[in-house]
Formats: C-alpha cells, sequence, structure tokens
C-alpha cells in the first residue's frame, strides 16, 4: 500500500535501478504518516559515512503531537539496507555521476520503507518527449474511449 510517491522524479530522472530500504522514524512521524502528512517531492538520498540518509522527506507533525516530544517536520532519516547493497551504490554514484532519489514510502509488513532509485538526470529535451509520451497516451485514450461508445471526439 502505497504513502506518498515522488511523481516529480519520474520526470526529472532517468531511472536505472530499484531498491528497498527501511526507514527509522520515531512514533509521531508514524502517526502522521497514518494521517497522510508526509511529501516526498523535494527529497532526496545522501550517502554518509557508508550509511543511507532521506533527506527533504517533509512528515508535518499532528496538531496532537505529545508535549514533551519537538516534531521536526524536514528531520534526515536514516534509511536501512544491506552493508553490501550500500557499497555497490557508493561505487555506482561515485563513479559513473548517478545521483540516488526516493520514489515513494509503503507499507511492507507492517514496517514504512522507501524505495529509492538509482538515477541519471534527464536533459530538458527529454523532459519535452516525456510531456510528448504522456499527453500521446491520454489522447489515445480518449480515441479509444469514443470510438468504443460509438461517438466522435
Amino acid at each position: 500500500m502505497s504513502i506518498a510517491e515522488n511523481r516529480r522524479a519520474r520526470y526529472d530522472y532517468h531511472i536505472e535501478e530499484q531498491f528497498e530500504a527501511g526507514v527509522v522514524l520515531s512514533g509521531w512521524e508514524i502517526k502522521a504518516i497514518r494521517a497522510g502528512q508526509v511529501q516526498l517531492t523535494d527529497g532526496y538520498v545522501m550517502i554518509k559515512d557508508g550509511e543511507l540518509f532521506l533527506i527533504g522527506c517533509r512528515i508535518n507533525a499532528l496538531r496532537s503531537a505529545s508535549t514533551h516530544v519537538s516534531p521536526e517536520a524536514d528531520r534526515t532519516k536514516k534509511l536501512l539496507m544491506h552493508k553490501a547493497e550500500i557499497k555497490r551504490l557508493v561505487g555506482k554514484v561515485e563513479q559513473r555521476g548517478f545521483t540516488l532519489v526516493p520514489l515513494n514510502l509503503h507499507y511492507k509488513g507492517g514496517r514504512v520503507k522507501a524505495d529509492i532509485a538509482l538515477a541519471k538526470g534527464k536533459a530538458q529535451h527529454d523532459k519535452r518527449e516525456t510531456e510528448k509520451k504522456r499527453d500521446w497516451e491520454r489522447e489515445k485514450g480518449q480515441l479509444m474511449r469514443h470510438a468504443s461508445t460509438g461517438r466522435k471526439a
């Protein structure tokens, strides 16, 4: 079940490989995620000292958050992956000019997981091509719907 999706990532980047990572969260963040108070659009993944961190993922605290906790919406969250996978990612990011972007947050077995992608940035002409394809798919779907009902477009 998907919690939040970063649609902008597929528009701005060529996705090469996808990985799943666990996310270290505190209690108030879980409650806010269940209430839908999460935004992944400006997020990115950073590698520091052999560990992965999700930066820019915004989780807005609920009004009913406990008084003894000071919620920070833009807190850096640690991502959990096997050490061998992280080493492989480090090699690709450093050598070939790839970047790591979060694609979505979802539940798996009662835990919150993040899909992250090894991606390369798109040039402006690639983005225009993506828009053309999306517009054509939408127009094709409309034409097919009108053809099946017997009406003219």
